[in-house]
């Protein structure tokens, strides 16, 4: 294995961590929602009563396999490492932190705040080395290449769609502040991902420059 790929390997795992304690420390603690396969899990087992591991491995499977042979075996690989990555620090983290709470009672703009931050960093991490997190990000990246609309917008408005239709069984306070969340998330996302390429462009110019003096 090159030092490259070790790499990306490695920041797909630290990234997969972030993102797996911020989503059980700062959002499922707090009763905050979630968007993407996720939320539409757990609207199902609200209207069904069906498992969200199950909904989530229907939903995954399929598009994790289409868009493999769309965006590549690369990604394909990646992907794979990342959803089972975050499966797997999720369920530790829920057996082995249940007694460490961030409960920030009515004042949930702040776990709104920094859930969206560490998200979107752990995302971003995962993103930019060329993996996700499962068959939702996989749609994201596709729509964000097809339409050329950043990928945080995209993933804002994914996921907002979705949280609109959690009021069917959550408040519009915790909805609004899940939004907020996301908004956070996907700006960080963004950011972070979209860094990678700004890198690449600078290598880019500077490379030329050197060949042209």
């Amino acid at each position: 294995m090159s030092n490259n790929r070790l790499g990306e390997t490695l920041m797909i795992l630290i990234g997969s961590f972030i993102l797996a304690t911020t989503l059980y420390h700062f959002h499922y603690q707090n009763n905050l929602a979630e968007g993407g396969f996720i939320g539409i899990a757990l609207l199902v087992k609200n209207a069904l009563n069906i498992s969200p591991s199950i909904t989530t491995l229907l939903l995954d499977i399929p598009i994790i396999l289409i868009a493999g042979l769309y965006l590549g075996r690369k990604l394909l690989i990646n992907t794979t490492i990342g959803a089972i990555s975050f499966s797997v620090f999720y369920s530790i983290i829920e057996k082995t932190s249940s007694n460490i709470t961030f409960n920030f009672g009515n004042h949930l703009w702040i776990p709104a705040i920094l859930g969206g931050i560490f998200a979107g960093l752990g995302l971003g991490l995962i993103l930019r080395s060329g993996g996700a997190t499962g068959g939702d990000d996989l749609i994201t990246i596709i729509m964000s290449k097809k339409s050329k609309i950043s990928i945080g917008k995209v993933y804002f408005i994914f996921d907002a769609v979705i949280l609109l239709c959690s009021l069917s069984y959550l408040s519009w306070n915790e909805v609004g502040y899940t939004i907020l969340s996301v908004a956070i998330c996907a700006k960080v996302t963004e950011l972070v991902y979209e860094s990678k390429f700004q890198k690449k462009s600078v290598t880019i110019k500077t490379n030329e420059k050197r060949l042209h003096a």
